[in-house]
C-alpha cells in the first residue's frame, strides 16, 4: 500500500460491487499504519477463520465460543423454509400480527429488518406494564408470539412471555399454535417449549446476542412478519468475499480501523445518521452492536444517534466525536461538514451487508483498542441489582425532595444541599458534565410508544450542553448501552427518568408485577452506576400525565 490510498486531504473512497465507503482520516498516518498492521497480520482472513487469539489471551475463552457469525450468511439458509413453511400455516390461521418478546440483540436486528421491508412486527421490550398491556389487549385473536432468549432465562422475555400466555388461556386461545420459540439449545426455555408443545427454533450458540441478526434471532420472527429474509442473507454473503480479504479496500478493516484509531487518539464518541438509507432505526442497532462490544476496562466507543447532519446533537466542533452516516452519495456533503476530529465515513450498503460490515468492523477495533469485543461484564451487575430489590435486599431510596409531580432521587455525594426543585436538581447535574469529554445520558423507563416525545429532550439537552445526548428506553437500553454506561470512560452522567403507570398488571405466577419490576431494574442500575462514582438523577412521575413537567423543566 502507498500513502496515496489514503489522501491528506478529503476522503479516501474504496468501492466493490455491494458497497461504497467513504473515510475521512483525522491523523493520515496513524490510520495507514493501523491499517497496513491489519493487512500484515491477515486479521481478516484470520476472522473468517474463527482465529479466537486475535484479541490477545485474556479473550480467547470467550472469543472461541462466539465467532460462528462469521459464517451465517451461508449457514442460516437452512432454516428460511422452516420459517417460510410456518408463516404460511399462520396465514392459514388468519394469525396476520406478530409479537416478538425479546430483549437487546434479540428485538433490535428483527425491528430493523422490519422496517426496511416495510412490514409489521410488534417489538415487546419492555417490562412497563402500560406497554405490556397494550401489546397484548390489541388483535389478540390474529397474534402470534416469537419468544427470543439466548440464555432462555431472560427475566423480562419470561414475563412477557407468561403474561401472553395467561391472556391466550382467558380468551379460550390454544397457545401451543401461537407461541414460537427462539432459544440457544439446551436452554432452559427450549426445555419447557418442548414440554408445553411450542415450535421452537435453534439458534447457533456460538453467536453472541448483540451479533445474531442472521441468526435465528433475527430471521425468524421477521420471517414470520413477511420480511424477505432469504435476501438479507444473500446481501451479507454477497459483500463477504471483500470482508474476508487481506487488503487495505477491505471495507470492514477500514471502518474498523477508522473506530479504533480515533478511539485512540480521543475520539471516543460516534455519531451515527442515516441519510437516506431505506433501513430506518438501523443506528439503534449499530448502537448496541459497538456500544455492548466496546465499552469495558475503562475503555470503548459511545454510539450517540443522531436525526439527521443537521440535528444539535451532531456536534461537529468537538474534537472528540467521529461521524458515520449511512446512505447513498451523501460523502461529498459529510466531508463538508465532519467533526473538528477529522475522523469520520459514510457506507452505503444493502442492509444485510450493512450489517456483517458493522459486525467485522467492531471486531477490528476491539483489537485496535485493546479489548476483548465478545463479552460483557458489566450488564449482569445490573441484574444482579434488580433482582436483588425484587428479594427485599438493598435498601429502598429515599427521595431527596417533591416538587408538584415529580419525585426527585439522586445518588449520594453531588447534588447540592438545599436543592428543592426540580430545574436546580437538573442544573446540579448538568455542571458535573465535562465541557471537553462528558456525555449526558437520558434513561427513560417508560411506555416508549405512548412517551415518545420523551426523546425530544435529546436535541434540547445538546443545545444546552454543547456535548453529545444518549437516549435510551429502560430496560432494553440495558442490553446495550448499559454495558458502556458501567464499563467505559468514567465521562457521563445520568438521567433516569420513571413514572407509575395507568394502571399495574402481574406477572404470572411470580411474586412481583411488571411495575415493580421495571422499577427494581431502574434502581438497581442506579445503584451500580453510583457505586462506579457516576452521578445518577432519578425523576418519578406521579402519573403518565406529568410527562410535560419533566420535559418543561430540562427546557
Amino acid at each position: 500500500m502507498t500513502d496515496t490510498a489514503v489522501p491528506a486531504e478529503g476522503w479516501h473512497i474504496a468501492r466493490g460491487d455491494h458497497h461504497e465507503l467513504h473515510v475521512g482520516c483525522g491523523d493520515k498516518a496513524a490510520y495507514v499504519a493501523a491499517l497496513r498492521a491489519l493487512v500484515e497480520d491477515k486479521v481478516a482472513s484470520r476472522l473468517a477463520a474463527r482465529d479466537h487469539t486475535l484479541w490477545g489471551p485474556a479473550a480467547e475463552d470467550e472469543a472461541g465460543k462466539r465467532l460462528g457469525w462469521v459464517g451465517l450468511s451461508e449457514s442460516s439458509r437452512s432454516m428460511i423454509s422452516d420459517i417460510a413453511e410456518l408463516e404460511v400455516e399462520l396465514r392459514e390461521q388468519e394469525i396476520y400480527r406478530v409479537v416478538l418478546c425479546g430483549m437487546g440483540g434479540s428485538s433490535l436486528a428483527p425491528e430493523v429488518i422490519c422496517q426496511c421491508d416495510e412490514v409489521e412486527l410488534v417489538v415487546l421490550d419492555s417490562s412497563d406494564p402500560d406497554f405490556v398491556r397494550a401489546a397484548i389487549e390489541d388483535r389478540l385473536e390474529e397474534t402470534a408470539v416469537v419468544v427470543s432468549s439466548k440464555s432462555g432465562g431472560t427475566v423480562e422475555t419470561d414475563s412477557q412471555r407468561r403474561a401472553f400466555e395467561k391472556a391466550f388461556a382467558d380468551a379460550g386461545i390454544d397457545a401451543t399454535n401461537r407461541i414460537v420459540v427462539v432459544t440457544d439449545p439446551g436452554s432452559p426455555l427450549e426445555k419447557s417449549a418442548r414440554e408445553a408443545g411450542y415450535r421452537v427454533f435453534l439458534a447457533d450458540p456460538e453467536v453472541g446476542g448483540r451479533y445474531s441478526a442472521l441468526t435465528a434471532f433475527g430471521l425468524v420472527p421477521a420471517g414470520l412478519a413477511g420480511a424477505n429474509v432469504a435476501e438479507l442473507l444473500d446481501q451479507a454473503e454477497a459483500i463477504r468475499p471483500a470482508l474476508e480479504a487481506d487488503s487495505v479496500d477491505n471495507p470492514g478493516l477500514r471502518l474498523g480501523a477508522l473506530l479504533g484509531v480515533a478511539n485512540l487518539a480521543g475520539a471516543d464518541k460516534l455519531a451515527l445518521t442515516n441519510v437516506g438509507a431505506p433501513y430506518v432505526g438501523f443506528g439503534d442497532w449499530v448502537e448496541q452492536l459497538v456500544a455492548e462490544s466496546t465499552g469495558k476496562d475503562g475503555k470503548g466507543i459511545l454510539p450517540v444517534v443522531v436525526d439527521s447532519l443537521d440535528s444539535p446533537n451532531f456536534t461537529p466542533s468537538t474534537s472528540d466525536e467521529v461521524l458515520v452516516a449511512f446512505g447513498p452519495a451523501h460523502a461529498q456533503r459529510a466531508d463538508q461538514i465532519k467533526p473538528a476530529s477529522g475522523w469520520g465515513a459514510t457506507v452505503d450498503a444493502s442492509l444485510g451487508a450493512q450489517m456483517l460490515l458493522w459486525e467485522y468492523a467492531t471486531a477490528v477495533a476491539g483489537r485496535i483498542i485493546g479489548i476483548n469485543p465478545f463479552d460483557q461484564p458489566d450488564v449482569e451487575s445490573a441484574k444482579a441489582a434488580a433482582r436483588e430489590m425484587l428479594d427485599g435486599g438493598g435498601a429502598t431510596p429515599e427521595p431527596v425532595f417533591t416538587d408538584g409531580a415529580v419525585t426527585v432521587y439522586a445518588s449520594d455525594g453531588w447534588l447540592p444541599d438545599g436543592t428543592s426543585t426540580v430545574v436546580g436538581a437538573i442544573e446540579a447535574l448538568l455542571a458535573r458534565l465535562d465541557g471537553e469529554r462528558g456525555y449526558v445520558a437520558v434513561q427513560a423507563y417508560l411506555d416508549r410508544h405512548r412517551d415518545a416525545r420523551l426523546a425530544q429532550v435529546r436535541d434540547v439537552l445538546a443545545t444546552r450542553t454543547g456535548r453529545p445526548v444518549t437516549f435510551g428506553w429502560g430496560p432494553r437500553f440495558l442490553h446495550s448501552t448499559g454495558q458502556y454506561h458501567k464499563g467505559g470512560p468514567a465521562t457521563g452522567v445520568y438521567l433516569q427518568v420513571t413514572g407509575q403507570p395507568v394502571a399495574d398488571l402481574a406477572v404470572p405466577d411470580r411474586p412481583f408485577t411488571f411495575h415493580e419490576f421495571l422499577t427494581a431494574q431502574a434502581v438497581g442500575d442506579g445503584r451500580v452506576l453510583a457505586e462506579k462514582g457516576r452521578p445518577v438523577l432519578r425523576l418519578h412521575l406521579s402519573s403518565p400525565g406529568e410527562l410535560d413537567a419533566v420535559r418543561g423543566a430540562i427546557g
